[in-house]
């Protein structure tokens, strides 16, 4: 093509620059539709990049499984510790008793470093005896006057928390009173376990025959445990059917089962068991005996 001397030559194919009041225009023609020139034209927008292309399910086309999602580490606190409380609370748990983790059910033994002395030592003590004894007596008696912390545990009190169907031994020994008799004892060695866990003496009292097993030391030895001291309380016949005579209510025996009963009491004579003879002593003397028993059984422990 030709162009005439002096004409305007045609724009020129590539980007045109224009200067103007404020303005700068970039133009590129596309092809076959040339723009005309000092035309205005808005600035050309980029198109948007293409999007990535969608992963392919885990197993097709190569692509791994997408990895788990993880929750970001967590930053250590540091904040500085709070000083402990001087009185922190007790912490509450259905196996604890007080301030102390009780045992889950396991035997108790008398503690280690408790020192022969029976006015300060803590120990669990079972007092054997005959109906008119005097068990419950000198058992309370001794609990009350001792210089730690001791409880008092009746096995006949236990027993009579049956009221309404309560199996009374003196209609006869069946299966039904022996029943109810393991289970007070029963109650009465975890009510023994759970005092010395938090160092609590105590005393038992309880009628157990030398010739019935099923009713003897071993129950208790199970349910109190290895550390229990069975000492024998043991006065003369006209002395318990004298302190029976002084009974009422359930409690008084005829005079014909507490001489049964007495009589099946000597077989504790040559089992190394101690026995105290309170048939001249009153309480407070038995009681004196009692702690000195108590203290021979620390530092020598019977074999039973």
């Amino acid at each position: 093509m030709q162009y005439a001397v002096g004409a305007p030559l045609p724009p020129p194919r590539g980007p045109l620059h224009t200067q103007g009041a404020g303005m700068s225009m970039n133009w590129t023609p596309h092809p076959g539709q040339p723009h005309p020139p000092g035309a205005p034209h808005a600035p050309a927008v980029p198109p948007p990049p293409p999007a990535p292309p969608a992963p392919a399910a885990p197993g097709q086309g190569g692509w791994p499984a997408p990895a788990p999602h993880q929750a970001p580490p967590t930053a250590p606190h540091t904040n500085p510790p709070a000083a402990p409380h001087p009185n922190p609370p007790a912490q509450h748990s259905g196996d604890i008793t007080g301030h102390v983790q009780l045992p889950p059910g396991a035997l108790v033994p008398v503690p280690s470093n408790a020192a022969p002395d029976a006015a300060h030592a803590a120990v669990a003590v079972l007092l054997i005896g005959p109906a008119g004894a005097g068990k419950t007596s000198v058992a309370r008696h001794w609990a009350d006057t001792r210089r730690v912390p001791t409880a008092h545990i009746s096995l006949d009190d236990v027993r009579e928390w049956v009221r309404a169907g309560f199996a009374d031994p003196q209609s006869g020994w069946n299966d039904n009173s022996e029943a109810q008799y393991r289970l007070a004892r029963r109650t009465c060695g975890f009510a023994a376990r759970n005092f010395l866990a938090n160092g609590i003496s105590c005393i038992l009292d309880d009628a157990v025959f030398p010739d019935r097993p099923v009713v003897g030391l071993g129950g208790w030895k199970r349910h109190v445990g290895p550390g229990l001291l069975p000492i024998v309380l043991l006065p003369g016949l006209e002395v318990v059917l004298e302190r029976n005579a002084r009974r009422s209510g359930n409690r008084r025996l005829s005079d014909e089962e507490v001489a049964r009963i007495h009589g099946r009491m000597a077989g504790w004579y040559g089992s190394g068991l101690p026995i105290i003879d309170n048939s001249q002593h009153d309480v407070a003397t038995t009681v004196r005996a009692l702690d000195e028993v108590v203290a021979r059984s620390l530092a020598s422990p019977p074999s039973w």
